[in-house]
């Protein structure tokens, strides 16, 4: 009986529907404009107002890329070239100045004969650096890495080779001195002795030991005064120093800052505040002025490596303070579960705390990176030529380019813009290498 109604009952399926396409207002660009640009009044009004902005600076800022000129030797030519062929009145860029100035904007006064050696110093940094930012590479490379410094120093300033070999050898002598520290016993005397023996040597040792190694066995390479350096040669040079100098230097602050050592924390944070508080400018006219007042008498110590020294103290004591946020952040059972094991402090903060310290703060120390090297820019104060303003006005004071203004600016701040973008990019990419959190 069931059976027999089922069959005859009209409203029973038999067969089912075919699937019907989605609303259209449900899926694709009309749901993603609907979701992210005018899901609400306000949104759509703040909308609404930026397309019009882009439309307004498009307007104003299109035909004069479009109108630029690149084949001109002066100024005055270019604006000549854009009103015969865009008409009286019309304006253009005149892009001819950077074509014609390129190399003083990345070289600066550097000889042009020699244009290779910063060129190869940078190759061989990328080279260097590769193997430190990416594991999957042989670490056998690193020893490249450890001795780039002293190739740099030859490359970048040239003079005696004994010089850079000399203050690598500092690095040697404090090894010796952590070797011979641990063999007594004693767990302190292996950092006083790391940091005093090749600081000691380089303040009193390094100079002489290179004087005499040089009149003994004469090595030199053509020598280049930091009065050449400009421009992004100048900016470069600076900025990777600091930035490779400063990590180490602030993860040391921040866990001398939250060291149970009173002196130590005392130092510290002293430190830290000091410099936080003074605005770099300040640390750069120091620099300038008042470093060789310091130094032994008769050192004359190169102005480009007294305002690395302020610029890597500066830049360290930011990084300490993000890094001391990301030890502040691990919970306490990391520390409780490296006593547990029976690590000792330093190979506690090895292998266990600084590891998820340091990938939690990688955002703040990137961004600390990227703020120092566009604060490069600030050596103009202390009579250095920096790409933004020294080497713009060295180029506007000559007669064909009097009146450039917003070209070079572009200029610079793209490849600032390229640099900082690639820094930014590798963040990205060591956060989600390191990311463990489940997905």
């Amino acid at each position: 009986m069931s059976d027999t109604h089922s069959e005859t009952v009209a409203y029973v399926r038999e067969t089912m529907l075919p699937q019907g396409a989605p609303p259209a207002s449900e899926v694709g660009v009309i749901k993603w404009l609907r979701e992210n640009l005018f899901s609400g009044v306000l949104n759509t009004i703040l909308t609404v107002l930026g397309i019009a902005a882009v439309v307004w600076l498009v307007q104003a800022a299109l035909p004069w890329f479009l109108h630029g000129v690149w084949n001109a030797n002066s100024l005055t030519e270019c604006r000549q070239i854009i009103a015969e062929t865009w008409g009286e009145g019309a304006h253009g860029a005149c892009w001819a100045v950077i074509r014609e100035r390129w190399n003083q904007f990345l070289f600066g006064f550097y000889p042009s004969d020699l244009y290779w050696r910063p060129v190869l110093a940078l190759a061989l940094f990328f080279a260097a650096v590769a193997p430190v930012l990416f594991t999957e590479m042989p670490r056998k490379l690193l020893w490249g890495s450890a001795f780039y410094p002293a190739i740099a120093y030859i490359l970048l300033w040239g003079g005696s080779l004994w010089v850079p070999i000399s203050v690598m050898a500092g690095f040697g002598v404090g090894w010796l001195g952590l070797v011979a520290a641990r063999r007594t016993g004693l767990p302190l005397l292996g950092p006083v002795a790391v940091l005093l023996l090749p600081l000691l040597w380089w303040l009193f040792l390094a100079g002489p030991a290179a004087e005499m190694l040089d009149r003994a066995i004469p090595l030199w390479v053509e020598e280049v005064r930091s009065d050449k350096f400009g421009g992004f040669v100048l900016s470069l040079t600076i900025g990777i120093a600091a930035i490779v100098l400063s990590l180490p230097l602030g993860i040391v602050l921040a866990l001398g800052r939250r060291s149970d050592m009173l002196l130590v924390k005392a130092l510290s944070v002293g430190f830290i505040e000091f410099i936080r508080g003074v605005p770099l400018i300040t640390l750069l006219f120091t620099a300038s002025l008042l470093l060789n007042y310091f130094l032994p008498p008769g050192t004359n110590f190169d102005i480009i490596l007294r305002v690395i020294i302020m610029v890597t103290l500066f830049a360290a004591a930011y990084i300490a303070e993000v890094i001391r946020g990301g030890l502040a952040a691990l919970p306490r059972g990391q520390y409780e579960a490296a006593d547990s094991l029976g690590l000792d402090y330093w190979k506690a903060m090895q292998l266990i705390v600084l590891p998820q310290a340091l990938k939690i703060s990688i955002p703040g120390i990137v961004s600390t990176f990227i703020g120092l090297f566009k604060d490069t820019t600030l050596v103009i104060f202390v009579g250095l030529l920096d790409p933004l303003k020294g080497i713009t006005d060295a180029v506007r004071a000559a007669i064909e380019w009097k009146g450039v203004y917003w070209e070079p600016f572009i200029f610079v701040g793209a490849i600032f813009f390229i640099f900082n973008f690639g820094m930014s990019r590798y963040s990205m990419y060591l956060e989600r290498k390191l990311q463990r959190d489940h997905r």
